[in-house]
């Protein structure tokens, strides 16, 4: 028994062990990154989601294989040069990346290394003079208005250009950010090339403006001709105008008079029932105004007496808190008159008691006296009797 406990037990630490060293061994690589890891193999392992990396025998290179971006700015005198011989500023930037497979990330390895795969400066480096000669060929190849008009075509053909090898890496997408023709200030009049842009570019606008001028002028024409037939049309409308106001007029002056006198008699009805409504108003606000008079006369009547009735309870009220006030002054007087009297006998009882008392006490000092002077006279005669007692 003991035998199969002990090997449960190196049998679970043999797994935990065995996790222990996966946790701590193992790389996850993020999304836009390639994990290269050399080991005791001839060729390098490539992997896009995470490996196992142990010290000492692999040795592990982080890539990056995100989209980058370059930029190719063209502009002034370094301008494109398209087949009519014009100049165009132009502004580019390309969308490359590393190849998302094992054989194109161990390619940019080898040919640039980990860590200036994705470095700004090296990617210009190695793809700048490509893509300009890129630009270069397809802007030869196309006049600067085909170029200016079909810029999808222009970039399509660009990156068929280009193509696809590119050590390793892949382009995603070109972008045409700016595309104007260089302002002719800005050429070279002594460049063979750049003095045909200027005689192509001149000879255009003359072509324009020329074309622009005769424009302006058809346009010139047609407007004054139209702004003739426009006021022989206003004339001959007015003059309709006026015809038919003055008859107009005329049927206005009938209608109107008509109107006016229908309107006066009108009026005259309105101001008929105007004044006997008024009247009638009057008479309605006298009689209004005298029922309010008599009811504003019998409510000051009624008002005076309620006020009389009230004063008369007033002054009754007043009466008996004056004999309710002298009542209870009477009894307050005669309370204290009785008290009074009650003191004054207590104080003659107190008194008729003492003197009860008093003579009670005279009495007995007298009796007290007459023992006294009776002891005495008896121990005298005692004396008398009795003289050898001494």
């Amino acid at each position: 028994m003991e035998p199969i406990l002990i090997s449960a037990a190196a049998l679970i630490v043999l797994i935990f062990v065995l996790f222990a060293m996966f946790a701590k061994f193992y790389r996850k690589i993020e999304q836009g990154h390639a994990l290269i890891v050399n080991t005791m193999r001839a060729e390098p392992t490539v992997t896009f989601t995470g490996c196992m990396v142990y010290p000492v025998i692999h040795k592990a290179e982080l890539m990056e294989i995100s989209v980058k971006t370059i930029e190719i700015d063209r502009s002034g005198r370094e301008g494109l040069i398209c087949k009519d011989n014009i100049r165009a500023d132009i502004k580019v930037k390309f969308f490359v990346r590393v190849n998302k497979t094992a054989e194109d990330v161990l390619k940019v390895a080898q040919g640039l290394g980990c860590e200036r795969a994705s470095n700004q400066d090296a990617l210009e480096d190695l793809f700048s003079a490509k893509f300009s000669e890129a630009l270069k060929t397809v802007g030869k190849s196309m006049e600067f208005v085909d170029l200016y008009q079909a810029r999808d075509h222009f970039r399509d053909e660009i990156i068929r250009q280009i193509g696809d090898d590119l050590s390793g890496y892949v382009l995603e997408d070109a972008a045409i950010d700016y595309l104007e023709q260089t302002p002719l200030a800005k050429l070279d009049g002594s460049n063979i090339l750049d003095a045909q842009g200027i005689k192509k570019i001149t000879e255009l606008t003359a072509v324009e403006s020329v074309r622009t001028n005769e424009l302006r002028r058809n346009e010139e024409m047609q407007i004054k001709k139209k702004n003739v037939e426009t006021q022989e049309t206003m004339l001959e409308l007015e003059r309709q105008a006026a015809d038919a106001q003055a008859r107009q007029g005329r049927e206005v002056a009938s209608v109107r008079a008509r109107e006016e006198s229908e309107t006066a008699k009108v009026q005259a009805e309105e101001r008929t029932k105007s004044e006997m409504a008024r009247l009638q108003g009057e008479q309605l606000v006298a009689v209004q105004n005298e029922n309010s008079q008599r009811e504003k006369e019998v409510a000051e009547n009624n008002r005076k007496r309620a006020v009389a009735i009230e004063e008369e309870k007033v002054t009754r009220a007043r009466e008996l808190e004056v004999v309710d006030r002298e009542k209870e002054v009477a009894l307050q007087r005669i309370d204290k008159e009785r008290a009074l009297e009650v003191q004054k006998k207590a104080i003659a009882d107190v008194i008729r008691e003492r003197i009860v008392v008093d003579r009670t006490v005279a009495e007995q000092e007298e009796a007290i006296k007459e023992l006294r002077v009776v002891s005495e006279a008896e121990a005298q005669q005692k004396i008398h009797h009795h003289p050898g007692r001494r």
